[in-house]
């Protein structure tokens, strides 16, 4: 994703401090057997769908009706048979039932399965105390601390649980006001609007700012709500690689100098789509650079802070404090309650001509219900406390500590030799498994240690980059981080998965000079 930098500097003086990302690639070896891995996989799967529909093995998936058959397929043929025969064997790794609240540790309903995953069982026992490190908990406001939900308490018993409107018609309350105040001021900018739903924030907004006869530049990583409402917007949308500048330039300079395709009339709006922190990769949006170009191309910048606004800046502040730059450089400023402050719903901010315009034309106003006021109070509780408006410096303390915990776990995990991608400062820690057969493996055994991860592979990632995706909080233990750093089931991935063959003896993959920029 990354082209060479000379003497870490990039664009001039944009960069004025260290700014390192990690995207090692695999040795070959490794992307072989990934692909073996895949190819053995789907032959076996035909074998068996082969030998299901002679009635050698049970069917035990829901099949179509015989009066069914002369219709059109629901899905698509590949599609089918990958959940059939390769999800289907390491599903019992997704949709674990937890039971209590999301924060450093969790309680999980045991569940096991009596004919290879096709259904699951409860036994009725509990594992408790599991160490979690796949929640977006990032400062640790997910939390049933009585004291700290005083006010939360309050708000329920006065507002109840639902607004039962939509926010133009009956739906706007005193609460909503007031958090959108705090937001805005938290921000630095003139106006903000919240939303019930920070999916929605996304693909209900777009097609409010742009339309047909615009142009929509958006990363090829960007998150399934910026694609979905670029996508209903009407616009073309155009993709440039991963925090690319080169890509986006030439795209830029190509939309201006060419226009709208056949007519080649001047391009209505052009607006950049990219996200603060990449949820699947860990990277930081090279935010500088894309700003310059944007200004001298006279385009608009979207800005999606849903993984960043909290969890990086010195005061907790996102991507926009941690480059040191003025929230005016971002012409929308979106981000979500769902993830830092322990709550839901998102919000979009910037000028006040902007977020006037939205208060009419978005479709989470207009048809959307509100959020929940006791939801409010609990972003409010949250961003007075990172703010020091509760009296405290206990916000700044959690904002310090995730830095701390970011750079000791990502430290941890270089120092054993694993291959991690993402930025320095990232708490987004995606740690590369590659191998098919090691996602289910790799899972089960972190939670026979008692911890919980999160482990993704294809189609959600490239066929070639399956991993584990930890998340890491201010609420963790120095003493928690050790227990997952130093899981059993860590060192036997280290000495199975990566074994340096240039060496005379047995060790493993060094880790490369990363991409060094500075700001």
């Amino acid at each position: 994703s990354f082209f060479p930098q000379k003497n870490g500097i990039s664009n001039g003086t944009l960069y004025k401090k260290t700014f390192i990302e990690h995207f090692e690639q695999a040795p070959m070896y490794v992307a072989v057997f990934t692909f073996v891995g895949f190819a053995v996989g789907t032959i076996f799967g035909y074998l068996r769908d082969f030998m299901r529909a002679w009635g050698l093995e049970k069917r035990n998936i829901a099949a179509e009706r015989e009066q069914q058959k002369d219709f059109v397929p629901l899905y698509q043929d590949f599609e089918n048979f990958y959940t059939r025969n390769l999800y289907l064997r390491i599903r019992d790794n997704w949709n674990r039932p937890i039971c209590s609240v999301p924060g450093p540790q969790f309680d999980l309903m045991e569940r096991v399965t009596d004919d290879y995953n096709w259904t699951f069982r409860f036994t009725g026992r509990t594992i408790r105390n599991v160490i979690n490190m796949g929640s977006y908990n990032y400062l640790g406001f997910a939390e049933t601390d009585v004291n700290a939900l005083k006010t939360v308490t309050i708000e329920l018993k006065k507002y109840g649980t639902g607004v039962c409107s939509t926010r133009q018609e009956m739906g706007t309350l005193d609460k909503h006001v007031e958090l959108e105040k705090l937001v805005a001021k938290f921000l630095g900018v003139e106006d903000a609007m919240v939303f019930g739903m920070g999916f929605a924030t996304n693909s209900m907004n777009i097609p409010a700012l742009v339309g047909k006869g615009c142009l929509i530049l958006s990363d090829e990583l960007n998150h399934t709500s910026l694609v979905l409402g670029a996508r209903l917007s009407g616009a073309t949308i155009r993709i440039f690689k991963h925090n690319n500048m080169q890509s986006l330039e030439k795209l830029l300079r190509d939309a201006i100098i060419h226009g709208q395709p056949r007519t080649h009339r001047a391009w209505r709006k052009i607006i950049i789509l990219v996200e603060g922190i990449y949820s699947m990769e860990g990277s930081i949006v090279r935010l500088p650079e894309i700003v310059s170009l944007k200004n001298k191309y006279k385009a608009y910048l979207y800005l999606d802070e849903a993984h960043s606004i909290g969890a990086v800046g010195a005061t907790g502040r996102g991507v926009v404090e941690y480059f040191g730059m003025s929230p005016d450089d971002v012409d929308v400023l979106m981000g979500t309650f769902t993830k830092s402050f322990g709550a839901a719903g998102g919000y979009i901010a910037g000028k006040k001509g902007l977020v006037d315009f939205l208060r009419t034309h978005s479709h989470s106003a207009v048809y959307a219900t509100s959020m929940c006021p006791a939801v409010a109070e609990q972003i409010i509780r949250a961003m007075k406390c990172l703010m020091g408006l509760d009296g405290t410096t206990q916000g700044l303390q959690r904002v310090r500590q995730l830095e701390k915990n970011t750079r000791y776990f990502r430290r941890k995990l270089h120092e054993m030799g694993f291959i991690i991608y993402g930025n320095d400062d990232s708490p987004v820690v995606p740690l590369l498994l590659y191998m098919p057969g090691k996602i289910g493996a790799f899972a089960r055994r972190m939670l026979e240690k008692n911890i919980g991860v999160v482990v993704v592979g294809f189609p959600a990632t490239p066929i070639t980059e399956s991993r584990a995706r930890f998340c890491v909080s201010a609420a963790h233990t120095r003493e928690m981080l050790d227990t997952v750093s130093t899981a059993d089931v860590l060192g036997d991935v280290e000495k199975s998965s990566f074994p340096l063959e240039s060496s005379g003896e047995r060790g493993y993959l060094s880790v490369p000079k990363p991409l060094v920029l500075s700001w």
